[in-house]
């Protein structure tokens, strides 16, 4: 039963494919892998934009100021 596992899962590593990411810089797209070492650093250091965050910051500025959201 071992056997048919261990083979079962490599059958399975041998379907996978690399994953390409691609980002935008300066209007066009280019994949990560093409970037130089320092590029690549800046690009995983990158912050996402959360809809979340901001909506509950808005709010509770709204709260606090009696802004109109």
């Amino acid at each position: 039963m071992q056997y048919m596992e261990n083979n079962t899962q490599e059958e399975k590593n041998n379907k996978r494919t690399r994953c390409e990411i691609w980002t935008r810089v300066m209007g066009y797209h280019r994949p990560v892998s093409n970037y130089n070492i320092g590029k690549k650093a800046e690009h995983y250091s990158r912050t996402h934009f959360k809809e979340e965050a901001c909506v509950s910051a808005n709010t509770a500025f709204s709260i606090r100021y009696g802004a109109v959201v």
